[in-house]
């Protein structure tokens, strides 16, 4: 099997697996927990909170020793954390404290990952660096749309043969990083101790990142796009189809199914129609449209209107990732990008903790809907100043 279609087999089945756990683990804490709005908020920090502390540390390993190497643990990590869980809830009764440990673990596999991952990407592609970040985005959300829908089954079929059947997706990925093959590159640095070593790495990134101003006003983009979206996404979201809409796990999929399938329709017709040459612009347009269109979740309508503005929402983020995505890996010199790839991600994984967080008190203060309408205002109001003052309106590629 080509390089290529191992990387895409071991990408589809983490999100995969991934799309099935954003509805378990929501539907879990909301729904067989009922915790309340502030514990919500904590449980999705506990699980975006590694990424604040070990994303940079988990891209600067993936270039002092390999990204295939590293994805390979933090994949296998993961799938034994899945299939853990399971075999804890088919023994003893599922707890708020043995949710948060599933929580933390689970985040530390996702920060060792992503990174490594990210930065394989360039090995496999054979030129043409957006139209592989295309397909990549594309199998991201096409294959996540199916694990949300197959979440959706969770009421009937219950927890534990969902973590089950998470933990073998994530096994075949094992299987696909362990026979994918790509040169290895490392960086260029003598040979110290190794926390010497990484913490130089780490600053080496960081000042790669600010030493240029597309990826730095990128990474700011993200650090909102963390707070506002994915804490919203996370917390108010699932809280809104508990506590407005009197929902279970099958509506939680519907409105994640209706999410990715907007990304993925976006990143398809991005396919077809070829490369974006204004892609500071395409993001910030396509992050504005997003704000404009979260503060309609926030209007006490019906479930299919909700579906609907979550669908719409999706198509401005398949635009909005992918660009920056893209900005960030042509950016990239070599030997960095899987340090580049982790600030990327540290941006938006690492913000999340705190928009979880967040998010979890503004509905416990003001209710969901109040609260989605004051992070969608939130997330305009940044755009706007990007907007003005910074130069990511121009932004062109390889510049």
């Amino acid at each position: 099997m080509k390089p290529l279609h191992n990387y895409f087999l071991a990408t589809g089945s983490w999100y995969l697996a991934y799309g099935m756990q954003s509805v378990i683990f929501a539907w879990l804490v909301t729904i067989i927990l009922n915790e309340t709005p502030d514990r919500v908020g904590l449980a999705q920090m506990a699980y975006l909170l590694p990424g604040t502390f070990f994303i940079l540390i988990g891209g600067s390993i993936a270039d002092q020793y390999g990204g295939r190497r590293i994805a390979l643990i933090g994949q296998l990590l993961a799938a034994i954390m899945a299939g853990l869980l399971a075999l804890s809830m088919l023994f003893t009764t599922l707890t708020y404290e043995k949710f948060l440990v599933f929580a933390v673990l689970m985040g530390c596999a996702q920060a060792i990952l992503t990174p490594a991952r990210d930065g394989l990407l360039p090995l496999v592609s054979a030129g043409n660096i957006q139209r592989r970040v295309v397909q990549a985005s594309m199998i991201q959300f096409g294959i996540q749309m199916i694990g949300f829908l197959i979440a959706s089954k969770a009421d009937s079929m219950g927890a534990i043969l969902m973590l089950s059947l998470q933990s073998v997706v994530l096994s075949v990925g094992v299987l696909a990083y362990w026979m994918l093959k790509v040169p290895l590159i490392q960086s260029e640095r003598t040979q110290t101790k190794l926390f010497n070593q990484l913490f130089e790495s780490v600053r080496e990134g960081y000042l790669s990142v600010v030493a240029s101003p597309g990826m730095r006003v990128v990474v700011i983009q993200n650090c909102a796009m963390g707070i506002f979206f994915m804490g919203s996404y996370t917390v108010t979201l699932p809280l809104l189809i508990r506590e407005v809409y009197e929902g279970s796990s099958s509506e939680i999929s519907y409105v994640s199914a209706a999410n990715s399938l907007g990304l993925f329709l976006t990143i398809t017709l991005l396919l077809r129609l070829g490369n974006v040459r204004a892609q500071g612009r395409a993001l910030l347009l396509a992050q504005g449209a997003g704000s404009i269109v979260l503060s309609l979740a926030a209007i006490k309508l019906n479930l299919i209107v909700l579906v609907i503005t979550l669908f719409l929402w999706g198509m401005c983020g398949g635009l909005a990732m992918t660009m920056a995505r893209t900005i960030m890996q042509e950016l990239s010199p070599e030997d960095q990008r899987g340090r580049m790839m982790g600030f990327y991600a540290f941006s938006f994984m690492g913000a999340g903790p705190i928009g979880a967080l967040l998010c979890g008190y503004l509905v416990d203060w003001f209710g969901p809907s109040l609260a989605m309408a004051i992070a969608s205002a939130g997330m305009g109001l940044v755009v706007i100043i990007v907007a003005s003052r910074s130069s990511l309106w121009h932004l062109r590629p390889k510049e």
